[in-house]
């Protein structure tokens, strides 16, 4: 299982990538595999701004429907816009293509906060 240690992790199994003020959203790879085929992605939160922990979107596989947690404040900017003809890409590529939501941060130390990729690792150990 892939941790990329240049990311950021949330309890709930979403990673952040910084850029600035601006962050990168998605499901970890670990995630992806405990939900299975990836068959709709449903966010609809462009241009709100939310809070930590709230929810900006929904993930359906094949058997279940599961929430997408924020993992810090901000304002969603983008969707990812290949997900809705290929939701698949959350699974093959969680980390890149599959990516889900990009943001503006309204505190970017609130980052630190969250899980590096030793600590996530440990917490699906």
């Amino acid at each position: 299982m892939n941790f990329p240690a240049n990311l950021r992790y949330t309890k709930d199994h979403e990673w952040i990538s910084i850029d600035g003020n601006t962050a990168t959203i998605g499901i970890t790879e670990f995630a992806q595999s405990e939900l299975g085929d990836i068959v709709y992605v449903d966010i609809t939160t462009k241009g709100k701004s939310l809070a930590a922990e709230e929810v900006f979107g929904t993930v359906e596989a094949v058997k279940t429907v599961s929430d997408l947690f924020l993992p810090v404040k901000g304002t969603i900017t983008e969707i990812n816009p290949a997900l809705e003809a290929q939701p698949e890409l959350v699974n093959t590529d969680p980390y890149g293509e599959g990516w889900m939501i990009k943001m503006t941060i309204e505190n970017p130390a609130d980052v630190d906060a969250l899980l590096d990729a030793a600590a996530y690792q440990a917490l699906v150990a």
